[in-house]
């Protein structure tokens, strides 16, 4: 089975991403899944895309939420994943 990927957009200074990371870290201790993180300042494109929404998290390419990520929604997703 492939390896869960989540992606976590966001930017330094930015107490909601600094939430957030927290909370996939956690999340990590309970899933087995790739974190990568991505800082959208290191991109025009991202910056332009994801700016007002950051943090943004991403599930396997599919966004799973953005702005104040919910440790219970995020759980729900990769239990989803898990029973594929």
């Amino acid at each position: 089975m492939p390896q869960t990927i989540v992606t976590i957009y966001s930017r330094s200074r930015c107490p909601l991403c600094d939430k957030a990371l927290a909370l996939l870290l956690e999340l990590k201790e309970e899933y087995d899944f790739d974190l990568e993180e991505v800082d959208i300042e290191s991109s025009d494109e991202l910056t332009e895309r994801y700016g007002l929404m950051i943090p943004v998290v991403h599930i396997d390419g599919e966004e799973a939420a953005y702005g104040f990520v919910n440790k219970f929604d995020i759980s729900n997703r990769l239990q989803q994943k898990k029973e594929i």
